[in-house]
């Protein structure tokens, strides 16, 4: 890394709050992890972060994520099929000698995956519900449950949360997609960030869109 380079970029290890608890994470650059979080089982992509007290499992999150306080990410299911829906049946091992976890419900829990993309806002307190999809840009209000796949770009809110409106219309969308922007070197990000504050969208995109730094 040369002078410059040095002068711009911060060190990209992720922070991680001594109070948070981590098993088996992936952090990418710069992520931030806070108060009291838990994550099992959860790939965070660069300068994502999660606020206090959230938690998530068996998820992949993309880069810029914003994760508000309190948010749950891959709620807990419980086996309502069974005689008891208490984990005493899925984690005996809790309460008996010689009874270990239940696999195949392990299995079952991580076959549904939640998939968040990049640039994805998760608001204060909000629930997303097993096997959910969130594309790229997407906002999820707060204390929102999630039961269904959110679109791109899409506001969603409610219980269970439902589609508001378009943060942009549909050819502005495809061309931040096209863009691909979370996946610019620190280096250009640091150079469009003044723009990214002053520009309109439509702007921002006429400029950096033929950037080819």
């Amino acid at each position: 890394m040369d002078r410059a380079e040095d002068l711009v970029l911060k060190d990209p290890e992720p922070r991680i709050h001594p109070t948070a608890e981590l098993k088996a994470c992936k952090l990418g650059r710069y992520a931030s992890i806070g108060e009291r979080v838990v994550l099992r089982e959860v790939t965070v992509g660069d300068f994502s972060y999660f606020e206090r007290h959230a938690e998530a499992i068996y998820t992949t999150i993309g880069k810029f994520c914003s994760i508000a306080a309190n948010s749950r990410i891959n709620a807990l299911e419980h086996p309502i099929e069974r005689l008891t829906q208490h984990k005493v049946s899925y984690r005996p091992n809790e309460y008996f000698r010689w009874l270990g976890v239940d696999a195949a419900f392990r299995e079952r829990r991580q076959a549904r995956s939640v998939s968040i993309g990049h640039d994805v806002w998760i608001g204060h307190g909000a629930v997303i519900m097993p096997g959910i999809t969130i594309g790229n840009g997407a906002i999820v209000g707060a204390n929102a449950v999630v039961t269904h796949d959110v679109p791109a770009y899409t506001i969603v809110a409610g219980v269970p949360a439902r589609s508001l409106r378009q943060r942009f219309n549909a050819g502005i969308a495809a061309r931040i997609e096209r863009l691909g922007w979370w996946d610019w070197p620190p280096e250009k990000l640091a150079k469009a960030v003044p723009d990214m504050q002053a520009m309109p969208i439509e702007a921002f995109l006429d400029r950096w869109e033929n950037d080819a730094t």
